[in-house]
């Protein structure tokens, strides 16, 4: 399931989307918080921006020093909150150690909640109400949605209970009209692989490169690779190469759900602006 060339067509119809509110006089705008030097995350952000500009969507960046105060680093998520220019922005995780990552989702407006991570957010994607979406959830619909995987009644196994990614997709995944049979395993879930292997969507998002071996995965299983963990080797994803002997279909690691993450962003940024602009 190749994620970069969906985000590719994504990104032309979200074009056209900042073009239509461009002739309403409605600005989109992406802001982003990086504290500290973390080059996994500068990657991560550079990509953003990189994407914003593709679309037409202006982007502003805070950077931050990894030894920032508290009071400093709130400071200037109160300070996107109140600017007319921000449609959306993000706080970039993880934070340094000093620096509450639960605190910071919390203090960023609803309205401005571009990685639908904030508390209101995620109690609206529990009730089925409307707001913005995490976005790798997001992409991962999208995904299987795309390439015609049956989901209504699927027994669908999460591994990994995340709030970024595990557990707002089983609610994601379950809703009424997906109708999948969600099961989220993690850490210390006795006879995983018994579990997993009898799993027509295989979702893994654990962390652990390597983690889902072939034995794990139901033949024709589709199996999707959140995981993303830069080694000695390069980028390696949670699902070992020998899974593709038995999968139907598999996300690649780079180059699955980590694009269409990042065009979900992007989308959400345009349907804020379109509620509120």
């Amino acid at each position: 399931m190749d994620g970069l060339s969906l985000a590719r067509t994504t990104k032309i119809a979200l074009a056209e989307r900042v073009s239509v509110l461009a002739k309403r006089g409605v600005h989109v705008g992406l802001g982003t918080v990086l504290v500290g030097d973390d080059p996994g995350s500068h990657s991560y952000v550079a990509g953003k921006h990189r994407d914003c500009a593709e679309v037409g969507i202006s982007s502003i960046r805070r950077d931050l020093p990894a030894n920032i105060e508290a009071t400093d680093f709130f400071s200037v998520i109160e300070e996107l909150n109140t600017d007319n220019q921000v449609t959306g922005f993000i706080v970039q995780l993880p934070l340094p150690a000093h620096l509450d990552a639960d605190a910071a989702l919390a203090a960023v407006a609803p309205k401005k909640d571009a990685d639908g991570l904030n508390p209101f957010n995620l109690g609206q994607l529990m009730l089925g109400a409307p707001g913005p979406r995490p976005c790798t959830p997001r992409a991962i619909l999208e995904l299987l949605q795309t390439y015609d995987v049956p989901l209504a009644g699927a027994n669908v196994v999460i591994i990994g209970r995340g709030t970024t990614v595990g557990r707002p997709l089983s609610v994601l995944l379950s809703q009424t009209g997906i109708d999948a049979t969600v099961t989220i395993c993690h850490s210390r879930t006795k006879d995983l692989s018994e579990i997993a292997v009898k799993a027509d969507v295989l979702i893994a998002a654990i962390g652990r490169p390597g983690f889902v071996t072939k034995s794990m995965v139901k033949p024709g299983a589709c199996v999707v690779d959140v995981g993303l963990t830069r080694t000695n080797e390069g980028l390696l994803g949670d699902v070992a190469p020998d899974a593709l002997e038995v999968a139907g279909k598999l996300t690649p690691v780079p180059g699955g759900v980590g694009p269409m993450t990042r065009a979900m962003l992007l989308s959400n940024v345009i349907e804020l602006a379109e509620a509120h602009g």
